[in-house]
């Protein structure tokens, strides 16, 4: 008992903050959303397809962050604190000139990364200004997910929430002040979305910045009694490759999907965009317990514990199927309610009413997956497990779905997202086949 206690008091310590963190995000998230409603449904689609080109960034960003993370824990399960400080300065590299490439791409191109989404001539010049503005929140994203980890793994995963509340709030306020123009500014509409959102950006990555510096003693140098080491690049290689690999062909996926979308109509467009915030609010409150399985079952596995490590995983995955169902429910209650915030036609209600309970259907399976793969399977190091169970989902059947139910059937919107969505059930299935097994639990070497 006073061990489940403990396991529970460790699971909340990461879990809650960050859930916290994400679920405050998605609800700003769906204040902007409120206010670039009221510009109408071609300012909405234009915001929502220049997110989807972002969110590539996004995925790949994050998914350094994740091989940091499953660095790191394993590292303070061994007690090893040179490679812990090497693994944070190496992946933060990565991602730092990563976020360049991509900021020089979007600025230089937008007009033609907007026209693979869509060809509607009213969205295409809203879409493009919005993006070239946002793509200077890279290099700052790229540094605050990178900092964010390093705060889970020392399991004071509240620091990064209360950069997040400021930036939300700071976000929020800016949005009220350039979208619509109050307090003598002239109204921006969504080139002021964009302008909020990066100073927000910059405002989270400072905050986050000078807590890092309090605490600053966990990357210290430690000279004394550390052994000469290499960096064991192959292994870096054979964590990072797949893992990108498979988030980035993910998020192409995810792109595909959109451009589905925007092919079957603006409305349609509009819809999907609609139903991002609540996404965000039930992926947000759950994903803490998949960044804490990855903190949690990585020392587990770092240390050599495995039957331990085998046990609480278990344990998470009940816990995020148990909360994940519960949502749903509410969501289905709820999304009469929710579309009748929004100043869009009728039909574009209708449509996104009708996504959001299938999204309701699919989300238990989404946040397992969430939960089984982006937490335990990963925290081993056996992130090519994850690419390849991720790249049946996505290509295998969620794309292939998508084109049959959209272009061959010709099927509504809230059909063919429910069609492609069935790909998280195919991935839930052969992840717990390979988590059965156990052959991703191990604890990673360092080369002497």
């Amino acid at each position: 008992m006073k061990q489940e206690h403990s396991f529970l008091k460790t699971v909340c310590k990461i879990a809650i903050p960050v859930a916290l963190q994400s679920m405050l995000q998605a609800s700003f998230s769906i204040v902007d959303q409120i206010m670039i409603g009221q510009l109408g449904s071609v300012s909405v689609a234009g915001v929502g397809f220049a997110g989807k080109f972002s969110s590539i960034y996004s995925v790949i960003v994050a998914a350094i962050g994740t091989v940091a993370g499953i660095m790191i824990s394993q590292y303070l399960g061994q007690n090893n604190r040179k490679e812990l400080r090497r693994s944070f300065y190496v992946n933060l590299l990565f991602a730092l000139g990563l976020a360049a490439v991509f900021t020089g791409v979007s600025v230089c191109l937008p007009q033609t990364i907007i026209g693979i989404y869509t060809k509607d001539s009213l969205t295409i010049p809203f879409s493009a200004a919005y993006l070239k503005l946002i793509a200077w929140t890279f290099l700052p994203m790229a540094g605050a997910t990178l900092l964010s980890t390093v705060f889970r793994c020392m399991e004071k995963a509240q620091l990064p929430l209360y950069a997040g509340i400021a930036a939300a709030v700071l976000n929020t306020g800016l949005n009220y002040l350039l979208i619509f123009g109050k307090l003598g500014f002239a109204p921006m509409g969504v080139e002021g979305a964009a302008i909020a959102t990066l100073i927000s950006q910059l405002a989270n990555l400072i905050i986050m910045l000078v807590m890092l510096w309090k605490h600053r003693g966990f990357l210290a140098k430690f000279p004394n009694g550390e052994a000469a080491t290499k960096f064991d690049w192959k292994q870096y290689g054979a964590m990072l490759l797949p893992i990108l690999a498979c988030e980035f062909l993910w998020s192409l996926g995810e792109n595909v999907y959109a451009a589905i979308y925007g092919h079957i109509g603006t409305d349609a467009s509009a819809a999907m965009t609609l139903i991002n915030p609540i996404q965000g609010l039930m992926i947000g409150a759950l994903c803490g317990l998949s960044q804490a399985a990855g903190v949690i079952i990585g020392k587990r596995l770092g240390a050599k514990e495995y039957d331990d490590a085998y046990t609480s995983s278990k344990k998470l995955i009940r816990y995020g199927f148990a909360g994940s169902l519960a949502l749903s429910v509410l969501i289905v209650v709820t999304a009469g309610y929710y579309v009748k915030i929004f100043q869009v036609e009728p039909a574009v209600r209708a449509l996104t009413r009708q996504i959001l309970i299938a999204y309701a259907l699919i989300a238990p399976f989404k946040v397992a997956n969430m939960i089984l793969g982006g937490g335990i399977i990963r925290s081993g190091g056996k992130t090519s497990y994850v690419m390849v169970i991720d790249m049946i989902g996505t290509w295998g059947v969620g794309v292939p779905l998508g084109c049959i139910a959209a272009f061959a059937l010709r099927l509504s919107i809230p059909y063919v997202y429910f069609l492609l969505s069935l790909e998280e059930c195919v991935r839930f299935a052969i992840s717990v086949a390979v988590f059965r097994k156990k052959k991703w639990m191990q604890s990673l070497n360092t080369v002497s």
